[in-house]
């Protein structure tokens, strides 16, 4: 794996800084109408994303996750402002605004979803691996979850078909301790999720999310373990989502002082005081990046705001790969 160092968590710092302020800029356009739908966001998971694109071959490494997908593009490379403009409906977002903030896609950045259907991703994250192995690209997948997405059955029979063909796919709990509004510790038998995997002889672990180094150590090996053709894994990272499931969401199923409690382990906290604790950087030169994310999130919603709405006959141009769809045929029959 590459040197976590000084370099790296400079690095880690200016992202999950970034990925925090566009999650909490998202929020006050959605409160100003801006965005609308849904809208899930990411403070408190910021370690995952920055743990995995470190030890994941940004030249050949897939990513796939479910709906709570902002910040996963970005550490893939997509442009944040072409984010942005897809939240706002518009047509320089990464789907010309069709998607929402639930449907981020990025092919160019191997970035494949943002998917509404709990744990639909996992199948598809599984054939993307399928495809790479039969190829023999060297790639490797990052299939993302929730831990309410673990219920689900297709998990189990995606887990077993994984093994048996030995794919090339890591598989990633971003357990955040709620399915919604319901605790792990209230939808099965154990709250140890990690051991799901184990049913199927897979290489499974707990890992400790709220840290960068922690998590790219963990998805290292893991990743290296499926690039050699060893097969997959299953991490069960532990972390903590700072907000609601979503933007409706009134949180009555928790207290503050227990979100104020995993604040204490904030990911970016970490990533800070380690800075300041070997000397990397003064707190003075933080906050000057601090004011230079600021101004990086501020040109994505002018970004957004400047960005036309998509014409109505990109219905047609944008949704059918067939130019000649029949569809298509009576629609112009009918003009």
């Amino acid at each position: 794996m590459k040197e976590i160092n000084k370099e790296t968590y400079l690095t880690w710092f200016k992202e999950m800084s970034f990925w925090r302020r566009f999650e909490d800029t998202c929020r006050s356009m959605y409160l100003k109408q801006k965005i609308r739908g849904f809208l899930h966001l990411y403070n408190g998971q910021e370690a995952l994303p920055a743990g995995f694109t470190h030890a994941m071959d940004m030249s050949i490494d897939n990513m796939i996750t479910a709906y709570r997908c902002h910040v996963h593009p970005m550490a893939m490379g997509v442009d944040p402002k072409r984010i942005m403009a897809e939240f706002f409906g518009k047509v320089d977002g990464t789907s010309h605004g069709m998607g929402g903030s639930m449907h981020v896609f990025s092919k160019e950045h191997r970035f494949y979803g943002g998917h509404g259907i709990v744990g639909g991703q996992i199948p598809l994250g599984a054939g993307i691996a399928f495809a790479d192995k039969y190829f023999d690209t060297g790639a490797v997948t990052i299939c993302f979850m929730g831990d309410g997405a673990t219920r689900q059955g297709s998990l189990h029979e995606t887990l077993n078909m994984a093994m048996n063909w030995k794919l090339p796919v890591v598989f990633v709990v971003e357990n955040n301790q709620y399915a919604m509004g319901t605790s792990v510790k209230r939808t099965a038998n154990h709250e140890d999720i990690y051991k799901l995997g184990l049913g199927y002889e897979m290489p499974s672990a707990p890992v400790d999310g709220m840290d960068a180094a922690k998590v790219a150590e963990a998805a290292y090996e893991a990743i290296e373990r499926a690039r050699r053709g060893d097969g997959p894994s299953f991490l069960d990272i532990k972390t903590y989502r700072y907000r609601g499931h979503s933007m409706s969401d009134a949180e009555p199923y928790r207290t503050k002082d227990e979100i104020n409690h995993f604040k204490e382990e904030d990911p970016i906290g970490i990533v800070e005081r380690k800075i300041l604790d070997n000397d990397w950087a003064s707190k003075e030169d933080l906050d000057q990046v601090m004011k230079d994310v600021i101004a990086k999130v501020q040109e994505c919603v002018e970004f957004a705001e400047n960005s036309p709405f998509p014409d109505v006959e990109q219905i047609y141009s944008t949704v059918y790969e067939q130019e000649d769809y029949p569809f298509l045929d009576k629609v112009e029959n009918q003009k």
